[in-house]
């Protein structure tokens, strides 16, 4: 079965850093680009990061940038979110995503898969 499974979420103070990890079972990331969203409590799946097959990275908004950045290790068909600086209003669930093409739009119907997710949650 094709399955996306993130790791690496957990309870950190502010000002921690965390490293998602993204890894794909029965699917070779390498022919994928791969999309970092969170969903928090009461609002929306939003897209924050996309990198593409060749390693093209792409933000979808601001929310993070300076703080956070993607990565792939096509070695271990894997891709990263490394994410320094976390605020409590970072709490949230993230989700990697994967589309047979390049980075596409943040619309969730674009993706192929999802991850089941993994939740980080910035508390002191």
């Amino acid at each position: 079965q094709v399955q996306l499974v993130e790791s690496g979420g957990g309870l950190v103070q502010p000002g921690d850093s965390l490293r998602l990890t993204c890894v794909g079972y029965l699917l070779n990331l390498e022919y994928y680009a791969v999309a970092w969203f969170r969903q928090a409590p009461g609002k929306e799946r939003e897209g924050l990061f996309c990198i593409g097959r060749g390693g093209g990275r792409m933000s979808y908004r601001d929310v993070m940038r300076g703080r956070s950045s993607v990565s792939r290790d096509n070695a271990k068909n894997a891709a990263y979110l490394q994410m320094n600086a976390l605020k409590p209003d970072d709490t949230a669930v993230y989700y990697c995503a994967v589309r047979d093409s390049s980075c596409p739009t943040d619309e969730k119907s674009e993706f192929d898969y999802w991850g089941q997710g993994t939740q980080v949650t910035v508390s002191s």
